[in-house]
């Protein structure tokens, strides 16, 4: 059934429109901080603040975004904070085409957007399995992470480009135009979403509060939420000081930046289209430890990386990086959509979210602060190492002693997760590759 996604019309405008707006994305992410490397001289601490103020909203609003987005129609949020960001973004745009952009302005601009980011993630989790049925999860995850590369190959590469040939700028109103287009997009979904659960008394503090115990009392989500976050978390030391790791230490022009990036998503392409298929192979338990822990190491390549051949060296490592983000997303996310509550999606969501996306702009500022005190690829090396050790969270957990999770693992109505122990035997896999019992962006 799993093939039969590419011919599910609401999940094409969906994946469509999603992809759209990551290639946009992809752009932004390069231009911006080549703006602030390369014409504001920005420092590795400045770089730093830049990348967390991008990440920062994850602390203070995931939690009552979660309750927020359950009270709502999902997709309306998404529209919305699509035309934020749209305005956002071309603000930058215009600013660096006037030349009266500074550093200040991009902090502003970057800890805007990652209100909207919140929102609109949560919303997107909670609003996928409303278009397609629930053993298609995992494979719409994977297609969702796999096409997520793909569109950083993109992005990178038309971005390098972009800001070779027409400055920074014009190069960042992409991302503006590919925001509306995916706003629009959204609005073409035939399926009716179902309405928000209405109940008698919305008490916030209560509603939050059940997201959060869900979590935390399941059996095994709480060692999935805490390896997430350390993945996370050292991760974004790495991408924190990457244009600058790249322009200054590697010394490569900002069109082979670009080319290097998406050369790098190579590897989460890869694991995207494997995610459900190695599931299938080694368990959808023990792909989830088995990926950190296999690939982990490649990221060490990266601080190990020279002038010259150092560009081939990153990209390998990167890529290890992205594949190993791609497997365990895909399977975690979608194990976390089918153990949960319809009802909950939104603030489970949004609980776990707080925790494994709170801790990276504390990584992207620390990258940035240690960058400055001990020096880029001291630092880079810390952060190598953390990732890998990440996945020691995941080997000694009750996911390594069994195959496969749970085949029926939902929490009952009062939001108190019935008693999961790791399974000594085989779940039953479909014919799609997914296991029946469930199986992704940190």
């Amino acid at each position: 059934m799993s093939g039969n996604l590419w011919r599910h019309r609401d999940f094409m405008v969906l994946w469509s429109g999603r992809t759209l707006s990551e290639v946009g994305d992809a752009v932004s992410l390069l231009a911006i901080p080549l703006l602030a490397v390369t014409v504001l001289d920005a420092s590795a601490a400045e770089v730093g603040i830049l990348s967390a103020t991008r990440m920062v909203a994850y602390l203070f609003l995931s939690l009552p975004a979660g309750v927020w987005v359950d009270r709502m129609r999902k997709r309306r949020v998404m529209v919305a904070c699509h035309l934020v960001r749209a305005g956002l973004v071309a603000t930058v745009a215009a600013g660096a085409w006037a030349g009266w952009v500074t550093m200040a302005h991009l902090w502003i601009v970057a800890l805007l957007s990652s209100v909207c980011t919140v929102l609109y993630e949560t919303a997107h989790q909670s609003f996928l399995p409303s278009v397609v049925a629930g053993n298609q999860l995992l494979d719409a995850n994977g297609k969702l992470a796999t096409t997520y590369s793909v569109s950083q190959i993109a992005g990178y590469s038309a971005g390098g480009a972009l800001v070779s040939a027409l400055g920074v700028a014009r190069t960042v109103g992409v991302d503006a135009l590919a925001y509306l287009v995916n706003a629009v997009s959204l609005m073409l979904i035939r399926r009716p979403e179902d309405p928000p659960a209405v109940t008698r008394r919305r008490d916030f503090r209560r509603e939050l509060a059940a997201g959060l115990s869900f979590v935390f009392r399941h059996p095994i989500m709480p060692r999935l939420v805490a390896a997430s976050a350390s993945l996370n978390m050292f991760s974004q030391m790495i991408f924190a000081l990457a244009i600058l790791y790249l322009v200054r230490d590697l010394r490569l022009s900002e069109h082979m930046v670009g080319v290097v990036l998406a050369l790098t998503t190579l590897g989460g392409i890869g694991g995207g289209l494997l995610s459900a298929r190695l599931a299938r192979l080694v368990g959808t338990a023990r792909i989830i430890w088995i990926a950190p822990l296999g690939l982990g190491w490649t990221v060490l390549l990266v601080p190990a990386a020279q002038p010259g051949w150092g560009a081939l060296a990153y990209t390998a490592g990167m890529a290890g990086l992205g594949a190993l983000f791609a497997i365990y997303n895909a399977a975690a996310v979608s194990y976390r959509q089918r153990v949960c509550p319809p009802d909950l999606l939104g603030r489970m969501t949004a609980s776990v979210r707080w925790v494994i996306f709170g801790v990276m702009p504390v990584g992207a500022l620390a990258g940035g602060l240690l960058g400055s005190w001990l020096g880029v690829r001291p630092t880079l090396w810390i952060a190598a190492a953390g990732v890998w050790a990440s996945s020691l969270l995941l080997y000694f957990s009750p996911l390594r002693l069994g195959r496969d999770l749970p085949e029926d693992a939902t929490a009952p109505d009062d939001a108190q997760p019935t008693e999961i122990s790791a399974p000594r035997g085989p779940v039953p896999i479909d014919m799609a590759g997914k296991a029946t019992g469930g199986g992704r962006r940190g």
